[in-house]
C-alpha cells in the first residue's frame, strides 16, 4: 500500500497515488480527471480507455473473484486476455459487490470523489444498485454522468439487449450488403459498438468544458442505436430523398454497385480494392489496360456516383478481367506505376505487420511482468501529442484495491474485514 499524504483531500489522493510509476501524464488534457467505470465488454471500456490515453485516472470497478466476464476471452497473449487488455489499458482495477450494502458504500464513496461515472448496465440496473444518476448528483453535484446502452434509457426498444449485429440490423447499416436470395453478410466490423464509444467520448468531454464554464454537471444517456444511426447520413441519403417524395435516384453507391469502387479478385485468389471514382484515375486505369474506348467524354456523366451511362457492367467486366490476369502483389506494383490507386485487401495480420501501420508508429508495446512485451494499438492522438503514447497494460483484478480504499478512509483492518466478507 503505498502513503497516502494527509494534506491532500480524497480526490487528489487517488490521483497521486494511481498515476505514481505510469510517467508524467501533466501535459494531457485530462490530467486531473478521475473516472469511476462500471462499463463491461465493449463501449464503456473501450471509451474509458481512450479518455486514460487522453490522462485521465480511470479505476474500473468489478465483480470480486472473477472480474469483467471480458478477461476470459480468447485469444490470449500466455495466459491473459489480448482483447480485455485492448480496451482496458492504463485502469486500475476494484472489486467490488455492488449488491452488498456495504459494496454500495464503497462506490458511493468513490462516486462522490470522481469527475465522471461509466456504466453500460440495462435501463433500471443502475437504480436498482442504487447508483443511478440521481444517487450519483445526490453525492456530487458536478458529476458528469454516461449510461451506455444499446437503444437508450427510453423509448420502444429501452428493454432489448444491445448486442452490436442487432443495432447494426435495425439502424438499416447491415442491410447495404443486402441481396437477391441471400441474407445480408455478418458485418465485420463492430460499427455500433464503436460508435456509441465514440459518441460517449464525444459527450464526456463536451460535458466537462460545460462543467468547467458552468459549474453543472451532466446526465448523459448515450444509445448506440443513435449513434450509429447518426452516423449513416451518407447510407441514408435516398431513403431521405424519397421520405420528400422525391425518387432517390440516382444515387451515392459506395456499397459494391459502382464497379468503379469496389473489390476484385486477382490471379492468386487473394483480392484488391478498386477506388477509381475521379475521371483522371479513371483515364489512367483505361490507359494503363489500353482501354481508352471506356473513357466517356459525355460530361454529363462524369457523376461518379451515377450508372456511368448504361456501361456499369462492362466497366466491371474490364476490371475484374484486368485483376484476374496477375497475382495481388504484382497488379498493385503495376497499377502503382501507372497511378492508379489499386491497394490490397490485407489480412487482420498482413495489416498489423504492414508498413504504413510502422511508418507511422502505430504499434507499441507494454511491458507485462508474466507476459513480457504485448503489443497493442496506439491511440492516434498520440501523435498530437494529446494522449500518452504508452499506454500501461490492463490491471488484473482488485490491483488497486488497497490503494483506492486507503485514500477513501478505510484503514487495514477494514479493508481485512471486507475481504474476509467478499465484498472486495
Amino acid at each position: 500500500m503505498t502513503t497516502l499524504d494527509k494534506n491532500q483531500n480524497p480526490h487528489e489522493s487517488l490521483l497521486a497515488l494511481l498515476t505514481q510509476g505510469e510517467g508524467d501524464t501533466t501535459g494531457l488534457p485530462l490530467s486531473n480527471v478521475l473516472i469511476a467505470d462500471f462499463s463491461r465488454l465493449l463501449p464503456g471500456p473501450w471509451s474509458t480507455q481512450l479518455l486514460s490515453d487522453l490522462g485521465a485516472t480511470v479505476i474500473k470497478i468489478e465483480r470480486p473473484g472473477s472480474g469483467d466476464m471480458s478477461r476470459a476471452n480468447a485469444p490470449h497473449f500466455k495466459t491473459r486476455s489480448v482483447y480485455f487488455n485492448s480496451v482496458n489499458g492504463g485502469k486500475h482495477s476494484v472489486t467490488l459487490d455492488l449488491s452488498s450494502d456495504e459494496g454500495r458504500a464503497i462506490a458511493h464513496k468513490l462516486i462522490a470523489q470522481s469527475d465522471v461515472v461509466v456504466e453500460s448496465f440495462r435501463p433500471g440496473v443502475a437504480k436498482k444498485l442504487d447508483i443511478d444518476y440521481t444517487k450519483a448528483k445526490e453525492l456530487n453535484a458536478g458529476i458528469v454522468y454516461c449510461s451506455i446502452t444499446g437503444f437508450g434509457q427510453t423509448g420502444p426498444l429501452s428493454h432489448i439487449s444491445g448486442h452490436d449485429l442487432v443495432i447494426q440490423a435495425l439502424s438499416g447499416f447491415a442491410g447495404l450488403s443486402a441481396q437477391d436470395d441471400k441474407a445480408p453478410d455478418v458485418p465485420g466490423f463492430q460499427a455500433a459498438d464503436y460508435a456509441g464509444a465514440t459518441m460517449a467520448v464525444i459527450g464526456i468531454l463536451g460535458a466537462l468544458i460545460k462543467r468547467k464554464n458552468t459549474g453543472e454537471g451532466s446526465n448523459l444517456d448515450v444509445a448506440m442505436f443513435d449513434s450509429l444511426f447518426a452516423m449513416c447520413n451518407i447510407s441514408q441519403t435516398a431513403s431521405m430523398s424519397r421520405k420528400v417524395g422525391n425518387t432517390g435516384t440516382p444515387g451515392i453507391e459506395v456499397w459494391g454497385g459502382n464497379p468503379r469502387y469496389a473489390t476484385y479478385l486477382t490471379a492468386d485468389n487473394k483480392a484488391v480494392a478498386v477506388a477509381l471514382l475521379e475521371k483522371r484515375l479513371w483515364v489512367n486505369f483505361c490507359t494503363a489496360i489500353g482501354r481508352e474506348d471506356l473513357i466517356d467524354h459525355d460530361e454529363r456523366l462524369e457523376d461518379r456516383h451515377s450508372d456511368h451511362g448504361g456501361k456499369a457492367a462492362e466497366y466491371r467486366a474490364a476490371i475484374a478481367d484486368c485483376c484476374r490476369t496477375k497475382n495481388r502483389d504484382e497488379l498493385i506494383d503495376e497499377m502503382t506505376r501507372h497511378g492508379v490507386p489499386m491497394c490490397p485487401i490485407y489480412s487482420p495480420d498482413e495489416a498489423l505487420n504492414s508498413e504504413n501501420v510502422a511508418g507511422r508508429g502505430l504499434i507499441e508495446h507494454a511491458s507485462h511482468p508474466e507476459e513480457g512485451d504485448i503489443p497493442q494499438i496506439v491511440n492516434p492522438l498520440a501523435l498530437s501529442g494529446l494522449a500518452r503514447r504508452h499506454r500501461p497494460h490492463a490491471p488484473d483484478v482488485g490491483d488497486a484495491n488497497s490503494d483506492v480504499l486507503n485514500a477513501l478512509g478505510f484503514g487495514g483492518d477494514a479493508i481485512k474485514n471486507l475481504i474476509k466478507n467478499g465484498v472486495i
